[in-house]
């Protein structure tokens, strides 16, 4: 499987922590959302699978929850993992991502989960800006397929 970003610090137990998340495009424009806490960035939305969640699942609902949209047909494109520190829960999680193609459907409502806003942004600026490498990687690789 592909790693992006720090090397597993020596010493630390890493917890592994599925998630999904989604490349959601509608004519050259992606759906990212940008994150407020605890580091200000931009990011695919999406986020950990719950236990006895399905990937599946936990795209729609996260999807729902970082943007307000609801989407259709997601299609696996890939998986990565990185190793990193999750304030928020306090604990080093061994993030296994894997990563979606999902078509807009509609926004149903502004974001629940606090601290996010949802951006409709050019995918060449998106593949920019996102923070993660991995997304930066899939953004990529989705434009080089789509021919964008």
């Amino acid at each position: 499987m592909r790693r992006f970003g720090e090397q597993p610090l020596a010493g630390i137990s890493y917890r592994p922590r599925p998630g999904a998340y989604a490349i959601i495009e509608r004519g050259g424009m992606v759906l990212v959302t940008h994150q407020s806490m605890p580091e200000s960035e931009f990011q695919l939305p999406g986020g950990g699978v719950d236990p006895g969640e399905s990937p599946v699942t936990a795209l729609h609902r996260e999807v729902m929850e970082e943007t307000g949209w609801r989407v259709a047909a997601p299609r696996k494109m890939g998986v990565f993992r990185r190793y990193v520190f999750m304030p928020e829960y306090d604990m080093y999680a061994n993030k296994i991502c894997s990563i979606y193609v999902a078509q807009p459907v509609r926004k149903i409502c502004d974001p629940t989960e606090v601290g996010h806003e949802a951006h409709w942004m050019p995918i060449e600026e998106a593949s920019q800006l996102v923070a993660n490498p991995g997304d930066r990687f899939f953004l990529k690789r989705f434009m080089q397929l789509n021919q964008m």
